[in-house]
């Protein structure tokens, strides 16, 4: 096990799994952690890429007592995760939340990434506004942090059976609802800034390539929010997945693995 110590003595933890195919780092969403990507990086390494997992703050095996868990901050560790291991060129993939902490550590990294990928990604913006009209509200989120801090358990069982457009089997269900529950309270501070983010002036400043993977029936990030993308960077690629919701490399993985990996070469 690896660990990166970003804030003071608090760490967080990583896997690098070498390979001599473009780098690729995989963020998960909010309350998941590396494990969700289990069905995801031994294909990916299969092919040669050197794979990156990390979990986000307070998520997983990484600390759970930081002090700031802001998408800035998410961000930032990614960045000097990618410095720390000297990664070239890395195509940066974040899933839900995760999408937003992958736009801006692509931002941040500039000519440095090799490309952003957002699968069912919550970015540029998580929640409406009146030039934004895609997504829930702010008091939607406060209303699920309030369930949280009600029933936690109960609560983060409703989200990871909203994950899948078709109910999953109850292994995979409770594999979701298990990676949920690890994660810190703290952990919930980064959903609320998710809520208040807005990155449509970082994706569209993107000189990299950008591909989007997203359910057609996502029931977190509305499709036409994906959609909307296409119009802030010319360099972006939308790839529809129908009868899927919000986790499209879990429900139809065989072709989320070939449009993924497909981008990783091109």
């Amino acid at each position: 096990m690896s660990y990166l110590a970003v804030e003071n003595d608090r760490r967080i933890y990583f896997e690098h799994h070498r390979g001599e195919g473009r780098p690729i780092v995989l963020i998960h969403g909010w309350g998941a952690n590396t494990r969700c990507w289990d069905n995801t990086a031994p294909a990916l390494k299969a092919e040669g890429h050197e794979v990156v997992l990390v979990d986000l703050r307070a998520c997983g095996r990484s600390d759970k007592d930081f002090e700031d868990v802001s998408i800035a901050t998410l961000a930032d560790d990614v960045v000097k995760l990618v410095d720390h291991l000297g990664l070239s060129s890395p195509v940066i993939n974040g899933w839900s939340l995760g999408g937003a902490v992958a736009t801006a550590a692509a931002a941040a990294l500039g000519s440095r990434a090799g490309g952003l990928v957002l699968t069912g990604g919550a970015s540029p913006r998580y929640t409406a506004t009146d030039d934004w009209p895609y997504g829930g509200t702010t008091e939607d989120v406060e209303g699920v942090l309030a369930g949280a801090a009600a029933n936690r358990a109960d609560t983060f069982r409703g989200v990871a059976g909203a994950v899948c457009a078709t109910p999953p089997s109850d292994d995979v269900l409770n594999w979701i609802w298990g990676m949920f529950m690890e994660m810190g309270p703290v952990g919930d501070e980064s959903l609320r800034d998710l809520a208040r983010t807005d990155l449509r002036k970082e994706i569209g400043n993107l000189e990299v390539p950008i591909l989007l993977l997203h359910g057609r029936d996502d029931a977190f990030v509305p499709f036409a929010g994906a959609e909307a993308v296409l119009g802030l960077n010319s360099r972006a690629r939308l790839v529809p997945f129908d009868n899927c919701g919000h986790a499209p490399f879990l429900e139809d993985r065989d072709r989320y693995l070939a449009e993924l990996t497909g981008f990783l070469k091109s």
